[in-house]
């Protein structure tokens, strides 16, 4: 039997004719429970829960068009020869980057209208930004998307993967590189190091969860994105993740260190 048959459903379910997928479940999932821990945090920092709420609302579509977007940028002459792909994101091409852009921008916009600290706000957002994006690559390991270069049984099995991982990754008549799996677990490595952080008194100033945010999910990013095997690119040999992650991580790290040098900001547990 061809382990191609074995593949998980990416389809969940019908629901009145339509295709209710997998990959949107698991977004959605992941999605409610990020905005779950924001709010309680925002609650915690005596900021209306409501305004996570509002982010969420205007944050998400406009996300969804950045990250459709960017990927349609960076894949131009294929879209230009076919318009009526555009719109189809069902057949697959969001890049995070480009949702995170747009995301950032309405971020910043309702900070202002509603005069709240656009740090407080990052750093409230910022882990359940991070719980979004290890829940949403397992939508990529349904979609059977995301993986990395041709690899063996024998590799896959040294890892202790689950039987159903290992089914999954034989995608095109072959074993694939789970760096799915790989950005995952690094993300919720990342994500624990910060819950258990942030809440240590005096060592993190307003501002610095979300810059150590942004310096540990790109370093991630960086090292998966050079295993991946559907990168964009921004001229042969040159992926645009791992460029923009570089210059991310580059930027985050500059803005740590110049803000606790000439910045008197608050502590972040300051209540």
């Amino acid at each position: 039997m061809s382990f191609d048959l074995l593949a998980l459903n990416p389809i969940a379910f019908n629901l009145f004719g339509l295709e209710i997928h997998w990959y949107g479940i698991i977004i959605a999932m992941g999605a409610l429970v990020g905005v779950v821990m924001a709010m309680r945090e925002a609650k915690r920092r005596h900021m209306d829960p409501d305004n996570i709420l509002d982010l969420v609302l205007y944050g998400v579509p406009i996300a969804l068009v950045g990250a459709r977007l960017y990927y349609v940028i960076f894949e131009l002459p294929f879209y230009l020869a076919n318009p009526g792909e555009i719109i189809k994101i069902w057949h697959g091409g969001i890049a995070i980057y480009g949702g995170l852009i747009a995301a950032f921008v309405v971020l910043l916009v309702l900070c202002h209208k509603r005069k709240i600290s656009p740090w407080l706000m990052l750093d409230i957002a910022a882990p359940s930004v991070l719980l979004g994006q290890i829940v949403g690559r397992w939508g990529n390991f349904m979609n059977q998307e995301a993986f990395g270069a041709k690899t063996s049984l024998d590799f896959l099995q040294s890892l202790h993967l689950p039987h159903f991982i290992i089914e999954q990754m034989y995608i095109n008549g072959a074993y694939r590189q789970p760096t799915f799996l790989y950005e995952s677990v690094g993300n919720l490595i990342g994500l624990i190091l910060i819950l258990v952080l942030r809440n240590k008194t005096h060592l993190f100033k307003r501002g610095e969860v979300f810059l150590t945010y942004l310096i540990w999910y790109p370093a991630v990013r960086f090292f998966v994105e050079g295993m991946r095997t559907d990168s964009l690119y921004i001229m042969p040999g040159i992926r645009v993740s791992q460029v923009l992650s570089l210059v991310l991580f580059v930027v985050a790290i500059g803005l740590f260190i110049y803000r606790r040098r000439n910045l008197k900001e608050p502590w972040y547990n300051e209540l």
